[in-house]
């Protein structure tokens, strides 16, 4: 669910452990006035459908879940910092983090990754943790299934980057077409194969042809190892690259709760027993133990019906975690 027009009235995507698609940079320019560039914002907490959310500035996050898109509903609309909206961009909307933000979205099923660029709220349908364009789905392979379980990590230094350019009103625009520092560092060439990083696996090495890609000003050309040609027209287009390794098996809960005490967790996990075989996870957070009340389930559909009876029986904290 969308909710960017409320947004506006409520204060208002590099190593990849699975894969990754790799393009080439755009540079931040000027934008006349008038014309759609956005604005840094963050935001105070809003309430949206019964919950509250905090903005806030968070250049170290990482969070896996489910991704969720949208698209021609909202085409040509206003995002929450202000931008218009298109939906063959690589975009995407967050509940909380600063805008713009560069993320990188891995789709944990097929491993797929694509950097986008966060300049939109939402989503707000429970159990989903960021809400990627038409062409963000696409490319990670979920826009006809229309949900996917995948790690969403924010790029820190390029985030910093961007929303100092978007403080000075400068626009950033075409940086999620930007930022990969692995395909600045080499040439690849078309199906081949090469070892992945770390992993001593081999990884596939395409072009996607379904990717267009966009012109950079001569006036702003990038660094010349960056991969891509120049026009006769002296206009540099980067090349832009996909690259897919194994997929790790990952599982799905709802998770209900987490405690300091493993009494009340095991107390909470019986009285969840209408729901599903709830246990308890322990877990080890920034030197703090924890436990965790969990329900295992098969799919983000089920996950999704254990969510919304435990929301109608009053727990609207749940959540569906992906690990």
């Amino acid at each position: 669910m969308r909710l960017s027009s409320l947004f506006l009235c409520l204060a208002l995507f590099v190593l990849v452990s699975c894969s990754q698609v790799n393009l080439a940079s755009h540079v931040a320019k000027k934008i006349p006035d008038g014309k759609s560039k956005g604005d840094f914002k963050v935001g105070s907490p809003y309430k949206v459908m019964g919950h509250w959310y905090q903005p806030q500035e968070d250049y170290n996050y990482v969070e896996t879940g489910i991704a969720s898109w949208y698209g021609p509903g909202f085409h040509g609309k206003k995002t929450a910092n202000g931008e218009t909206f298109n939906m063959n961009e690589l975009t995407a909307a967050h509940k909380t983090l600063q805008l713009p933000s560069l993320v990188r979205v891995t789709n944990l099923e097929n491993g797929r990754s694509v950097i986008v660029r966060v300049n939109d709220r939402g989503p707000f349908k429970r159990g989903r943790i960021i809400d990627m364009s038409k062409r963000g789905a696409e490319l990670l392979g979920f826009k006809g299934k229309g949900v996917a379980k995948v790690r969403v990590q924010v790029l820190t230094e390029e985030s910093k980057k961007i929303a100092e350019l978007a403080k000075r009103g400068e626009s950033t625009h075409g940086y999620e077409v930007a930022m990969n520092e692995k395909a600045s560092q080499r040439r690849p060439t078309p199906a081949s194969v090469q070892p992945a990083a770390g992993r001593g696996q081999p990884r596939e090495i395409y072009q996607d042809a379904s990717l267009q890609s966009k012109p950079v000003e001569q006036a702003a050309l990038p660094p010349p190892d960056i991969p891509g040609h120049t026009s006769p027209e002296g206009i540099f287009y980067p090349d832009q690259i996909v690259e897919q390794a194994p997929v790790a098996n990952t599982n799905i809960y709802v998770q209900a709760g987490a405690f300091a005490d493993r009494g009340n967790a095991q107390k909470l996990a019986q009285k969840l027993a209408s729901f599903g075989q709830a246990q308890v996870y322990e877990a080890n957070v920034n030197g703090q133990q924890l436990f965790r009340v969990r329900i295992p389930t098969a799919n983000v559909q089920s996950a999704d019906a254990i969510l919304g009876r435990m929301a109608n029986a009053g727990n609207g904290d749940a959540i569906i975690v992906v690990e």
